[in-house]
């Protein structure tokens, strides 16, 4: 089974049904989305799968830490935890303040590592000789890691903690556990992006399109079970990372775009 941070709305929506559809048995967090998480429980459970919602505030320690102890009494050790969920707030280097830095890290960053080693701490000692009781962490990460832009400083930052905190677990949690990254790119709209734009931003990348939720889903059921991965990251992103941009993707308009 899979507990998915901020699996009740957007692509961890996506990844909760994508999963169950695939055999899983899926634990819902959420933090302030309860009917949406609970309407994804009810349509994985018409699937014939079991599963669960859970809160939890991703910025307090102690919520986060409950998590897995709280999925394992619900429905069993998960065998995988996905940190989709993540804050996503605009700044630059002219405006950047402690305030949001730390509140994204804790978030971002904090929630993750703490729920990795929740995890660690769970898993059978026996996971030790035998690879089929290792559990597995996946971090969902972004392609403007391979392709900067000055854009969503504070965020980008984290994104770039949580990378090399993936290297570094992968190392230090292994062998009981393996800790992988899966990096999206323009996925579904957001912020103030019309239609057009997002169209037309979907469009600037090498495969003439960004990624789809169910590009992440089937990505992210590969990393889950791939015994032989850690410490590495799989950019789905349809190449947009190729592209460079002087502005996050966000701000493309379809002049922009189309020449």
């Amino acid at each position: 089974m899979i507990l998915v941070t901020g699996g009740a709305r957007r692509i961890g929506r996506a990844f909760s049904l994508g999963f169950a559809e695939r055999g899983w048995d899926v634990a819902v967090h959420y933090g302030g989305s309860r009917a949406e998480a609970d309407e994804v429980v009810e349509q994985i459970r018409a699937m014939g799968r079991r599963a669960v919602a859970l809160h939890a505030d991703l910025a307090d320690e102690a919520q986060v830490a409950r998590l897995v102890p709280d999925c394992a009494a619900a429905l069993g050790l998960p065998a995988c935890v996905l940190n989709n969920a993540s804050r996503f707030e605009e700044d630059t280097a002219r405006d950047v303040g402690y305030a949001r830095l730390q509140h994204l890290m804790a978030i971002n960053v904090g929630a993750p590592l703490v729920l990795a080693r929740m995890l660690w701490a769970a898993t059978p000692e026996a996971a030790l000789q035998n690879e089929s009781l290792r559990t597995c962490v996946i971090n969902v990460l972004d392609q403007k890691l391979y392709n900067m832009n000055p854009d969503y400083l504070s965020y980008t930052l984290t994104k770039a903690a949580l990378q090399n905190a993936t290297v570094a677990l992968a190392q230090a949690l292994a062998p009981k556990m393996r800790v992988v990254g899966l990096a999206p790119g323009l996925t579904l709209q957001s912020g103030d992006q019309t239609p057009e734009s997002f169209a037309a931003a979907h469009k600037v990348t090498p495969l003439g399109r960004a990624s789809r939720p169910g590009d992440l889903v089937e990505a992210a059921l590969y990393l889950a079970q791939a015994s032989g991965v850690t410490g590495s990251t799989l950019v789905v992103d349809g190449g947009q990372h190729l592209v460079p941009l002087p502005r996050d993707v966000m701000f493309l308009t379809g002049d922009q775009a189309s020449g």
